[in-house]
C-alpha cells in the first residue's frame, strides 16, 4: 500500500490493516441475506430475529476493526512525537500548484462528498422508519439525535488521533468504520438503528476535520485559503446532491434502508482513496522515513526545518495576552460553528412547516430546501474568492452578518404576521453556507500543528451540536414560534460576531510556521 515502508514490522502492518478490512467487510456481507429474502415485504424487517450469520459477522465487524487499527496506528508515539517536536514542513508561499496538489484536492473533495453524504440521508430515512416501525415522529428523531450525537463525539476523538497517529492513519482507521456501520440498513429494531446510527456518525465525523488540518499543510500559502474553502463547500454541497440522488434512485426499489447500506461500496471507496492520500512528512520523519519523507516533499514543493527547541520562556511579556487570544479565538469559532447547527438543523428544517401553517401554498415551502442546494452551489465559489482574495477573518465575519440578516427578517416575517419569504431565507441559506465552507478551514490555519487536528474536530463538533439542541427540541415536544427561534439564535450570533472581529486573526497568505513560532508554546 502507498505509503508504508519495506521493513518487516511495516509490511506486518500491512497486512493486518488489509485482513482487518477484509474481516469487516465480510461481517457486513453476512448481513446480506436476511436483506435479499425480505425482498416481497419490500425490504421491511421490523420484528424478524437475527440469526447466527448476522452475530458472527458483528463479531467480525468488531475483530476486523481492531485488527485495522493495529496495522495503522504506529508503536512508541511518545519518541516518535519527541523526535520531530521541532520540525516544522511547510510549502513556500511562492510554490506553483502541481499535479499532487490537484490531486490531493480531488481525491478529498470525493472523500467528503461521500462522508457528507451518510448524515445527509437521515431525513431521507426518516419517513420510511416510521412506516415500518410504527412509531410517532418524536420516536424516530432519536436516530439523527444519536447521529448528531456521534458526529460530535468522532470529530473530537480523529481531531485527538490526528494529531497523536497521523492525519491518513485516522482517514483510513475512520473509512474503515464507516465501512462496518453499513450494518445499520440490515438492523430489526429501531433500538439497534439507533445504536449504529450513533457509530456511523462517530465514524463519518472524523474525515471533515482531519481533511482540513492535512490540506492546510500540504497547500502553499497563497493558495491554501481558497482550496481548503473550495474543497470543504464542494464536499459539503456534492454530499448534500449525492444523498438526494441515490434517495430518489433507490429508495422506490428497495426501501429506506439502502440508503444505510450503501456505506459498503462507498466506505470501501474511501479506503482506496487513502492509498492516494499521502501521509504527513512530519510524521514520516518522526518515523526515521526519511526518504519517504523526502519523496512526499519534493511531489508538494515543501521544505523542512528545524526551529529552536527552547521555548519562551513563562513570564515572556505578551504571553498571557498571546494565551488569551488563542482562547478567545477558539471560543468565537465554537460559538460560531455552534450557530450555524442551530439555524441548518433547526430553522432551516421548521420554516417549510411553519410557512404552511401560516397559510402559504405547499410548493412553495416545498422548494425553499430543494432550492437550498442550487443557491449554495455558486455561494461556495463566492466565499472562496472572497476568502482568498480580500480576508479570511472578514470573509467569516461577513457570512456570519448576512445570517444575522437572515435571522432578523424571519423574525420581523414573524412579526408582521405575511410577507415574501424569499428574501429572508436566501440571506439565511447564503449566510450559513458560506459560513460552514470558511469556519473550518479559517480553524485548520489559525492553531498551531500541534494542537490542530484537536481544535478543528472540537469546532466541527460544535457544528452538530448546535444540531443536537435542535433534534432535541423536538424530542421533548417543545415547540418554538420562528419568531421565538429567530431572536433566540440571533444573540449567540450575534456575540460569535463581536468575539471573532475582536480575537481572530488574519491568515491570509502568511506561512503556517509563523503560528508554530507565534503560538506554540501557549497551546502547549
Amino acid at each position: 500500500m502507498n505509503g508504508f515502508s519495506t521493513t518487516l514490522s511495516d509490511r506486518q502492518a500491512v497486512w493486518a490493516f488489509v485482513l482487518g478490512c477484509l474481516a469487516v467487510t465480510a461481517g457486513v456481507c453476512a448481513h446480506l441475506p436476511m436483506f435479499a429474502m425480505a425482498r416481497a415485504m419490500h425490504y421491511r424487517l421490523a420484528g424478524m430475529p437475527m440469526d447466527g450469520t448476522m452475530i458472527a459477522g458483528m463479531g467480525l465487524i468488531v475483530a476486523g476493526t481492531l485488527v485495522a487499527a493495529y496495522g495503522l496506528l504506529p508503536r512508541n508515539v511518545a519518541a516518535q512525537r519527541a523526535a520531530a517536536a521541532d520540525i516544522v514542513v511547510s510549502a513556500p508561499e511562492d510554490a506553483p500548484l502541481g499535479p499532487a496538489h490537484w490531486g490531493l484536492m480531488a481525491v478529498l473533495v470525493v472523500a467528503l462528498v461521500i462522508d457528507v453524504m451518510k448524515p445527509a440521508s437521515l431525513g431521507f430515512t426518516v419517513p420510511g422508519m416510521i412506516g415500518e416501525y410504527g412509531v410517532p415522529k418524536r420516536t424516530v428523531s432519536l436516530v439523527p439525535f444519536f447521529a448528531l450525537a456521534g458526529t460530535v463525539t468522532g470529530s473530537v476523538v480523529w481531531g485527538w488521533i490526528a494529531d497523536v497517529y497521523g492525519r491518513k492513519a485516522s482517514i483510513l482507521l475512520s473509512a474503515v468504520m464507516f465501512v462496518g456501520t453499513s450494518i445499520c440498513g440490515a438492523m430489526p429494531s429501531l433500538a439497534w438503528n439507533i445504536a449504529m446510527c450513533f457509530m456511523m456518525g462517530a465514524a463519518a465525523g472524523g474525515m471533515l476535520p482531519v481533511t482540513y488540518a492535512l490540506l492546510a499543510e500540504m497547500m502553499p500559502s497563497r493558495h491554501r485559503g481558497w482550496s481548503l474553502v473550495l474543497v470543504g463547500g464542494l464536499g459539503a454541497v456534492g454530499g448534500y446532491f449525492a444523498a438526494s440522488g441515490l434517495s430518489a434512485l433507490l429508495q422506490p426499489v428497495f426501501g429506506w434502508r439502502i440508503l444505510w447500506l450503501a456505506n459498503l461500496p462507498t466506505g470501501l471507496t474511501l479506503v482506496a482513496l487513502g492509498a492516494l492520500i499521502p501521509e504527513s512528512a512530519k510524521f514520516l520523519l518522526a518515523r526515521g522515513r526519511t526518504a519517504e519523507a523526502e519523496a512526499v516533499m519534493r511531489r508538494f514543493g515543501a521544505t523542512a526545518q528545524r526551529r529552536s527547541s527552547s521555548p519562551p520562556p513563562a513570564s515572556a511579556p505578551g504571553q498571557p495576552l498571546a494565551g488569551l487570544r488563542l482562547y478567545g479565538k477558539l471560543a468565537a469559532l465554537s460559538l460560531c460553528a455552534a450557530c450555524w447547527g442551530l439555524v441548518n438543523f433547526g430553522l432551516l428544517l421548521w420554516l417549510p412547516a411553519d410557512l404552511v401553517a401560516k397559510g402559504y401554498s405547499v410548493g412553495v415551502s416545498s422548494r425553499l430546501l430543494a432550492e437550498s442546494a442550487l443557491i449554495a452551489f455558486p455561494t461556495v465559489f463566492v466565499a472562496a474568492l472572497l476568502y482568498s482574495r480580500w480576508s479570511t477573518k472578514w470573509s467569516l465575519a461577513t457570512m456570519i452578518a448576512v445570517t444575522l440578516a437572515g435571522l432578523a427578517l424571519v423574525l420581523r416575517l414573524e412579526l408582521a404576521g405575511g410577507g415574501s419569504p424569499v428574501l429572508p431565507v436566501a440571506l439565511l441559506i447564503v449566510g450559513t453556507n458560506g459560513l460552514i465552507a470558511i469556519v473550518l478551514p479559517y480553524t485548520a490555519e489559525s492553531f498551531p500543528l500541534r494542537v490542530r487536528g484537536r481544535a478543528t474536530g472540537w469546532v466541527a463538533a460544535c457544528t452538530k451540536a448546535g444540531g443536537l439542541i435542535a433534534q432535541g427540541l423536538t424530542i421533548s415536544g417543545i415547540v418554538l414560534s420562528m419568531g421565538v427561534s429567530s431572536a433566540l439564535v440571533m444573540l449567540p450570533t450575534a456575540l460569535s460576531l463581536l468575539l471573532v472581529a475582536a480575537f481572530g486573526r488574519e491568515t491570509r497568505g502568511r506561512d503556517l510556521r509563523e503560528l508554530e513560532a507565534g503560538d506554540a508554546a501557549v497551546a502547549a
